[in-house]
């Protein structure tokens, strides 16, 4: 294998075409980043592990979404009513975790924006409810408890730690 500069690999290659940050910047992105998000499989694990888990977890949908299925536990603040409701629901000392369908939508990023914006402190669940399911983590649904297998793309299908 002949190794091209890296000149040359930017040249060629669309990868290395905007070459990468810096060690220090990238640190300072990746950083703010796990500030700003939280992993299915680790919110699933802190909720799992008993006792308070140091934060609350938001489900942003509509009731009809809800009544589909949720994590257990979560408290169900839909993003058009959180200005109004928050107070009620929410303790302001509390970190807040919110997350909506999945990957594909930014409710869960809006209705961060909206506690922070009320003074929470508030992360974002990476995947939605898409992943907590695809994950197989137990949800519950209007008609109960419920728990689908584990999706081999999105987890090991024979171990509970992914290993990242």
């Amino acid at each position: 294998m002949v190794m091209t500069s890296p000149t040359t690999a930017t040249a060629v290659n669309s990868v290395l075409r905007v070459p990468p940050a810096s060690p220090a910047a990238a640190a300072a992105y990746f950083g703010a980043s796990l500030a700003f998000h939280a992993d299915v499989s680790d919110v699933a694990s802190a909720l799992a592990a008993g006792g308070d888990p140091g934060f609350v977890v938001v489900d942003s949908r509509s009731t009809a979404s809800w009544d589909q299925g949720h994590v257990p536990g979560a408290v169900h603040l839909p993003t058009a009513l959180i200005p109004e409701r928050a107070a009620a629901l929410l303790d302001p000392a509390v970190p807040v975790v919110t997350y909506c369908w999945g990957p594909g939508c930014n409710g869960s990023t809006r209705a961060a924006l909206a506690l922070a914006q009320l003074g929470y402190q508030v992360k974002e669940m990476l995947g939605g409810f898409e992943y907590w399911a695809r994950e197989g983590f137990a949800f519950e649904t209007w008609e109960g408890g419920e728990q689908r297998a584990v999706d081999p793309l999105t987890a090991p299908v024979d171990d509970a730690d992914c290993g990242c």
